[in-house]
């Protein structure tokens, strides 16, 4: 049984522990990041599965194009019986009052938060269904999706979307009565350097920032260890995965 991840924004916080726990699982892992760390190569070798590193600025889709051609290339190097895709990696900037967002800055965004996951999402859902394999692919998401926050038009817009294109992906699979799963999970406020360009706004740009500083003064941001388990544990528990479902972590932390 060789079982693939692909998981993107793998170099640091929530990507980080999502692979390393998926390692610890015996599933094989192909990260996407624009920088590489050392960390997941050396935890691969202890727990003998396969990390290959691809470098890619998700912001650029000629780039992202590449980089599929290549995981593909690779994948069909191995005997592969299921592959599972984690968009993780994700912005939160611009922070700021929607008037005051210049045009390139939300292009960024939607490029970065909406468009690579979707790409990404649609290539490998589509490699999996022409090998016959079981494919779960998820996308993190916010509880910005369902509520509008002041200061982050952009992001609540970006994960409210991606919630309604895994609902709609997931409803074509149904539809065509196929085993791959297409889920969102929504992750709650974690201890990352997202939420320290949270804190580093200003009250102008983001009203709600003494409550974040809150969070992390009073110890309230979860550990991304914890959260990842609970995505991983959902992932690999294949049988259970409900397709469409926007998974939150506070059903089970």
């Amino acid at each position: 049984m060789m079982k693939f991840a692909i998981v993107t924004g793998v170099s640091r916080g929530l990507g980080l522990s999502i692979a390393k726990l998926f390692m610890e699982q015996g599933v094989h892992v192909l990260g996407i990041s624009r920088n590489k760390t050392d960390q997941l190569s050396r935890h691969a070798a202890d727990n003998n599965v396969i990390f290959k590193h691809y470098s890619c600025d998700l912001a650029d889709n000629s780039a992202i194009n590449a980089t599929i051609s290549e995981v593909i290339a690779d994948l069909n190097e191995q005997e592969v019986t299921g592959l599972y895709l984690v968009n993780n990696a994700g912005v939160i900037e611009p922070v700021d009052q929607a008037m005051n967002i210049k045009a390139d800055d939300i292009i960024n965004h939607i490029q970065i938060n909406l468009t690579s996951s979707m790409l990404l999402m649609n290539a490998f859902l589509k490699k999996a269904t022409m090998d016959d394999l079981l494919f779960i692919g998820a996308t993190v998401s916010s509880g910005a999706a369902e509520r509008p926050v002041d200061g982050w038009s952009a992001y609540c817009s970006s994960k409210a979307a991606v919630n309604m294109y895994t609902k709609t992906v997931a409803l074509e699979q149904d539809e065509r009565k196929t085993e791959n799963k297409i889920i969102a999970f929504s992750p709650g406020i974690m201890d990352t350097d997202m939420q320290k360009q949270i804190r580093s706004s200003t009250k102008e740009e983001f009203a709600e920032i003494d409550k974040f500083k809150a969070y992390k003064e009073n110890d309230l941001l979860r550990k991304t260890d914890t959260v990842a388990g609970v995505l991983v544990d959902i992932i690999t528990d294949e049988s259970s995965v409900i397709n469409g479902k926007i998974y939150n972590v506070t059903d089970y932390v």
